[in-house]
């Protein structure tokens, strides 16, 4: 089994952690891979804005392999016919904060030309941004007038922009962009604004970053249909194609379009993860694997030595639901 045999326009390659440096190496080398056969894109789990300008979210550029991807894409850009490009796919949030929407908003008011006092709405940006704005309901301005004045002003400006789209151009993805940004958040700041226990509010908040996550790879797909296929690469419970998160929605709209490779991990210094049991799904993959390697989904157990402070869950029976293969680093 090969990388280059998957012929879904969106190929999600899962992680299994953010932590092990050695997913983030691979998945350039796999992607550099990709490229010479006819994908033109790769999508991240960073902001989506803040990759217009090469950018990253979530502390993920602290990561050498995606600094690292930045510079090969530079340089595989000077002297191609046709570019590759760089998509984030996430929303400008973390799990107990958000921006306030003005930046977003403004953005997209300057490029329609319009006069709307956005930030005489927002307010001070700090009332948005700071935790209790997400950790306490009572403190968060997501369900103020204005801020349901604003989720309809961003609608407008969204109607305004598809109003625009005969007149194309270069900028007027990087207005909706922005667009879909802003009113992103402010979904996320009205869901915050619902009373509820800890782990119901968690749980609300992470389906709206999943819708919003969704929304994103549709968008990136329209754009870069014409081009050629997507290569996203997140962790494994965004992309999965079972439970709620984006890869089930995605999955469900775009149907074979859509294939998801589960990440798989043996063992792994970085996280102080030791050698899985044998009869485990990783210890099955582990037989046989030197270093890495594509491969059919396994029998076995969920294995019981997971770090889950690192972002590390294991492979079970949900996760592997719906995945077309496994790629297990040893």
């Amino acid at each position: 089994m090969d990388i280059t045999d998957f012929t879904a326009e969106l190929l999600g390659l899962g992680e299994p952690t953010h932590f092990e440096p050695a997913c983030a190496r691979l998945r350039n080398d796999l992607f550099a891979r990709l490229a010479e056969h006819g994908f033109r894109s790769i999508a991240l789990e960073t902001d989506r804005v803040a990759a217009l300008d090469g950018g990253f979210s979530h502390d993920l550029g602290e990561v050498d392999a995606n600094r690292q991807l930045l510079k090969w894409l530079r340089e595989y850009n000077e002297t191609a016919e046709e570019p590759l490009a760089f998509h984030g796919f996430d929303a400008p949030t973390e799990t107990f904060s958000a921006p306030s929407p003005r930046t977003y908003l403004e953005h997209v008011r300057d490029y329609l030309g319009l006069d709307v006092d956005i930030a005489a709405l927002t307010g001070d940006d700090e009332r948005w941004s700071r935790s209790e704005a997400i950790l306490d309901p009572a403190q968060t301005p997501g369900a103020s007038p204005e801020a349901r004045e604003l989720r309809v002003l961003a609608d407008d400006l969204l109607v305004a922009l598809h109003a625009r789209a005969p007149r194309l151009d270069a900028d007027w993805w990087r207005a909706k962009t922005h667009a879909t940004a802003g009113r992103g958040l402010l979904r996320y700041h009205a869901a915050s604004a619902v009373p509820g226990d800890r782990e119901t509010r968690i749980a609300r908040l992470s389906g709206v970053r999943a819708v919003l996550m969704a929304e994103n790879l549709l968008d990136i797909r329209a754009i870069e249909a014409r081009r050629g296929p997507t290569l996203v690469f997140s962790h494994n419970v965004h992309l999965q194609r079972t439970g709620s998160g984006a890869g089930a929605i995605v999955g469900a709209l775009l149907g074979d379009r859509y294939a998801f490779i589960a990440g798989s991990l043996g063992h792994s210094e970085a996280i102080g993860v030791r050698e899985p049991a044998p009869d485990t799904y990783e210890g099955r993959l582990q037989r046989g694997t030197k270093t890495w390697r594509l491969a059919d989904v396994p029998d076995g157990r969920k294995r019981t030595d997971t770090k889950p402070e690192r972002g590390y869950f294991g492979l079970d029976a949900d996760l592997l639901e719906g995945a077309t293969a496994v790629w297990h680093l040893a």
